[in-house]
């Protein structure tokens, strides 16, 4: 039913900022939760950030509090991930979901192909 496509991964120098964006259709966007995953060579997906349909309640992972920043635009059905302060540890292909909101995070039901993040020191 949903499509999402990621787009704005890239190489960059720590202490940068990158935008990824994340473009769903096929589905009413506004009826989704949103958020983003991120999974590092060697190690299991891990959940990063969450939004709620309205954008009102927001989810981080602690290790992100304070340097990334999630965001929606039901208007041009795309969610937004600012990452400001980037560390090596970030470096991860990262995966936008939509799904549910669990009052905690996200259970995604439909996932992106992944954005490649590299942070280098």
């Amino acid at each position: 039913q949903v499509q999402l496509v990621e787009s704005g991964g890239g190489l960059v120098q720590a202490g940068s900022s990158l935008r990824l964006s994340c473009a769903a259709s096929g589905g009413m966007f506004s009826s989704y939760a949103m958020g983003w995953f991120r999974q590092a060579p060697g190690k299991e997906r891990e959940f990063v950030v969450a939004i709620s349909r309205s954008g009102t309640r927001k989810y981080y992972e602690d290790s992100v509090k304070g340097r990334f920043t999630i965001s929606r635009d039901n208007a041009k059905n795309t969610v937004y991930l600012q990452m400001n302060s980037l560390k090596p540890e970030d470096t991860a292909v990262y995966y936008c979901a939509a799904g549910r909101d669990t009052g905690v995070g996200l259970l995604g039901d439909y996932w992106g192909r992944g954005t490649q993040v590299t942070v280098s020191s």
